[in-house]
């Protein structure tokens, strides 16, 4: 089934009208030049990784795979945050039920990992979310690099500084993933690519300066 497909079904699922003005705001937003992997590539990757899972998804939990990085600025701190508004709009323009926008913005909320996943679906979609850790090392690597191109206007040393420090703390969690799906699948060569691509950042970084605590 291609993404538009899936768009149109799971928006019949859900009741609703098939909303193609809003599909098409969507895609332009996904193919935003400054993005390099939150594009539609990436949503493909969440819903490959759903069927593979074989979990029987809520239809908030699709909806929530197709909007969570709809707002994406590298520069910002709230895309998060402003994608789960601009889900709660769309949806409201489509006279879906308050408790469905609500559930929505609540998972594409919890994609900023910043807290423990409450609910199965969060669970279930922080997992897919973080699928790309666990996959093959040229995979991870290509990631990784697409990572850097959305951040070209950081400055290399402090890029390798604050990118080893998001991926350690990833590293440091107790799981990184919280179904036993995704824990048997991904869970121990998430980890070898966390401390590979940290150990990289670092041996480069230290060779431009003794001085960096991140490392």
């Amino acid at each position: 089934m291609s993404l538009r497909d899936r768009w149109f079904s799971t928006f019949e699922r859900a009741g609703l009208e098939p909303a193609p003005e809003l599909w098409l705001d969507l895609t332009a937003r996904y193919r935003e030049e400054h993005r390099a992997y939150h594009t539609l590539h990436h949503i493909e990757a969440c819903f490959h990784e759903l069927d593979a899972s074989g979990a029987r998804a809520s239809v908030g939990l699709e909806l929530a795979i197709f909007f969570h990085d709809v707002i994406y600025d590298p520069s910002a701190t709230d895309n998060e945050a402003e994608s789960a508004r601009y889900a709660e709009r769309a949806l409201a323009t489509l006279h879906a039920s308050p408790p469905l926008r609500a559930d929505v913005a609540r998972l594409v909320l919890a994609t900023k990992h910043d807290a423990v996943p409450k609910t199965a679906d969060e669970q279930l979609l922080v997992d897919i979310d973080l699928s790309i850790f666990g996959t093959e090392p040229r995979t991870f690597d290509v990631y990784e690099r697409e990572v850097r191109q959305e951040y070209a206007f950081v400055p290399e040393a402090a890029f390798r500084a604050g990118r080893a420090a998001i991926l350690a703390s990833f590293l440091a969690r107790a799981q990184i993933y919280w179904t036993a799906d995704f824990q048997a699948r991904y869970e121990r060569r998430a980890r070898e690519n966390l401390a590979r691509s940290i150990e990289n950042l670092c041996v480069t970084l230290r060779a431009r300066s003794a001085e960096s605590s991140r490392c």
